[in-house]
């Protein structure tokens, strides 16, 4: 595991599915608790994304998967320059860490690397993603469920 990069307090990392909906306002996707501690930690500046949630999300519209309520450009800028959210780094060391993950980890690759971001941030990875969820309650990553109970689980010492 990369050495952890960030102290102090707790950072989120959003999975790409999280973001989306947090800045799209699609509440009745987030558990009431999530979206509590997300504005909480929006306010405090502790709301991080991934550079590979900027791709999955250019992608997905490019493929029209994915409709936005304003262009993906204009949704962009707002949701990352204009928000409150930090860009992670991608790290050759968070890429190495996606390829050796432990256990049993996703096999989608983005999954992959979100873990080994959060891993190396020392952030909880919200999401509601059934197999990172199971990937965190089995001690690998500290996740927490945005559709369900919003207390982060911690990766077992």
């Amino acid at each position: 595991m990369p050495r952890r990069i960030r102290e102090g307090p707790e950072l989120l990392l959003l999975d790409t599915h999280v973001w989306i909906w947090y800045v799209e306002s699609t509440e009745r996707k987030l558990s009431r608790g999530a979206l509590t501690v997300l504005r909480n930690h929006d306010r405090a500046g502790l709301l991080s994304v991934s550079p590979l949630s900027v791709w999955e999300i250019g992608t997905l519209v490019a493929k029209k998967r994915l409709t936005l309520s304003v262009d993906v450009l204009t949704w962009m800028r707002t949701a990352i320059e204009e928000a409150s959210i930090r860009t992670a780094e991608l790290t050759p060391a968070i890429a190495l860490d996606a390829a050796l993950l432990g256990g049993t980890p996703p096999q989608d690759p983005a999954d992959r690397i979100l873990i080994a971001t959060a891993r190396a941030l020392g952030a909880t990875l919200v999401t509601r993603d059934a197999e990172i969820l199971a990937y965190g309650r089995a001690g690998h990553v500290r996740v927490m469920d945005a559709g369900g109970d919003p207390h982060p689980l911690s990766p077992s010492p």
